[in-house]
């Protein structure tokens, strides 16, 4: 038996695929989406994606920082990049964070960074499934 506890779920109805509408169970999300690139005027999954991903990562550097008795600026930022391919076996993602973390030493910042991609879910969902880079700019 596993001693995981689930701690939040996120229930989202989706119609229409790429060019439909997305809302969350809770009302909290209510988005229309458009393919990339396309004359749409919604978001689309890669942009949420990048969005998820780089807000958890955030989070797992906070923890991290925290553990090694570091405190982050404010000015902390994360340019996420997810683009979508096409190749011989299909479509595909590929992800990029650029990590901005001003003021703190680049050795201390990078070993916050490692930290952080080890242990936010998003990172590990990732692991040898799409090309993903993370690097501190």
């Amino acid at each position: 038996m596993s001693d995981t506890k689930t701690l939040y779920t996120a229930a989202v109805h989706v119609t229409g695929g790429r060019d439909g509408a997305a809302k969350s169970s809770d009302g909290r999300l209510d988005v229309k989406l458009s393919s990339p690139g396309g004359p749409g005027q919604g978001t689309n999954p890669e942009q949420l994606f990048a969005a998820g991903w780089s807000a958890c990562f955030q989070g797992a550097m906070g923890i991290a920082a925290r553990a090694k008795g570091v405190t982050l600026p404010a000015e902390l930022a994360i340019d996420a990049e997810v683009a979508l391919r096409q190749g011989d076996d299909g479509y595909s993602l590929a992800a990029r964070l650029n990590v901005h973390v001003p003021g703190v030493d680049p050795d201390v910042a990078r070993q916050i960074i490692e930290a952080a991609h080890r242990t936010c879910p998003y990172s590990k969902a990732i692991k040898g499934n799409i090309d993903a880079v993370v690097a501190l700019v």
